[in-house]
């Protein structure tokens, strides 16, 4: 693996116990239909990481690649409003740099919902660190490893 980050993220994982594939592209991943594309599946089934705020603590929202997450029902969700993080705070809460966000294994733990329409998919595709990595993963293998909870968020 030539990519620092992601190599990094795949030995954080791996002191968690989880094993992971992760797939370098020549071409970027950092948009849903970039990294379906490199990918070679539907876009669909890729995995799109985006971090809210409620209150004071960052809310991770997993959402399927062609669908926009309407704050609304993510407020529902949680019951507070929300607001979309900024770069920075994305960083901070992560880890990582927009684009380059994975699903799990962050420093610190995070709240996370998770669209239901990616469970109906037999594998998803998330950032490994990167703008340019990625990964698979059986959905509900995402939902165990977060603690997410499932739910409608587009």
């Amino acid at each position: 693996m030539t990519d620092s980050r992601a190599a990094a993220y795949a030995a954080r994982l791996g002191e968690l116990g989880v094993v992971i594939d992760v797939r370098e592209m020549d071409q970027s991943t950092h948009t849903a239909q970039e990294a379906a594309a490199a990918v070679g599946c539907p876009v669909e089934a890729i995995v799109k990481s985006l971090l809210f705020v409620a209150g004071a603590r960052p809310v991770l929202v997993l959402a399927s690649g062609p669908n926009r997450v309407d704050a609304g029902l993510v407020e529902q969700v949680l019951g507070e409003p929300v607001t979309m993080a900024d770069a920075k705070t994305v960083k901070l809460a992560t880890g990582y740099s927009i684009g380059g966000v994975p699903p799990i294994g962050h420093p610190q733990p995070l709240h996370t919902i998770i669209d239901e329409t990616l469970l109906v998919l037999d594998e998803v595709w998330a950032a490994a660190g990167s703008a340019n990595s990625v990964f698979a993963m059986e959905p509900n293998r995402l939902v165990e490893l977060s603690g997410g909870t499932v739910a409608r968020i587009a």
